[in-house]
């Protein structure tokens, strides 16, 4: 059967039979952009690499060890410069006063010989010595000492002291030969050594110290002086 095409369908035929579903107002629709009123600053956090860490924590290591080399090596100068030092002895003058040489078979000595020195004390405490010995010998037999008394010097200081050595009638017969040799030259030899013992006070203590000094001379027996002298201290 032909269908009339002036007829138009009935309005229920069209409409759905269920109603559409509600809008969900929980999601913001697709075609919506919300754009906020205030500005926000977004900060993009960087992560250090680890190869800097390690470069900041090998010079962080590298300054502690020179930071501790230099205070130990500024302990051991300070250590070094405040240790006490021996004292520095100087004869200033060696002076004859009197010789006298006995032949043979008798072949004996007097004399009287006077040393000057000069004493200098390089630390920083004052030295107090208690003594100055000074022994004279002949080719290495000892023939007699003298000491003098003691006495201060302060720090960083000098004093000049005097030291007068005598011997009379000393015999040497075991060097006989010799001394008959050496009188035929017109030259005796004579070895002096000279020693200054004292200590530094300290805050904590006193500590000992010495100082020695030695002198070589050759003495003509005529004219009774010296004619040569070496000193160095030992």
């Amino acid at each position: 059967m032909a269908t009339d095409p002036t007829i138009r369908p009935h309005q229920s035929d069209t409409e759905p039979l269920l109603p559409p579903p509600l809008p969900c107002y929980s999601e913001v629709p697709d075609s919506y952009l919300l754009i906020p009123s205030y500005p926000i600053l977004c900060l993009r956090l960087r992560r250090r690499p680890r190869r800097n860490l390690c470069l900041t924590s090998c010079s962080f290591c590298f300054v502690s060890l020179l930071s501790s080399l230099l205070f130990l090596l500024l302990v051991f100068s300070l250590f070094l410069l405040l240790w006490p030092s021996d004292p520095a002895i100087h004869v200033t003058r060696l002076h004859l006063k009197h010789l006298h040489i006995s032949p043979p078979p008798r072949a004996s000595f007097d004399l009287t010989l006077t040393l000057n020195l000069n004493v200098r004390n390089p630390d920083f405490f004052a030295l107090d010595y208690t003594s100055v010995v000074s022994s004279v010998s002949y080719r290495g037999r000892y023939l007699g000492s003298v000491h003098s008394a003691g006495g201060r010097v302060a720090a960083r200081g000098e004093s000049n002291l005097e030291a007068e050595l005598r011997l009379n009638s000393v015999k040497i017969v075991d060097e006989l030969v010799y001394l008959i040799e050496d009188l035929t030259k017109g030259s005796v030899p004579f070895d002096t050594v000279t020693e200054v013992e004292g200590s530094l006070g300290l805050i904590f203590a006193d500590i000992p110290v010495k100082g020695n000094i030695s002198c070589s001379l050759n003495v003509n027996p005529k004219t009774r002086s010296i004619v040569r002298q070496d000193c160095y201290p030992e």
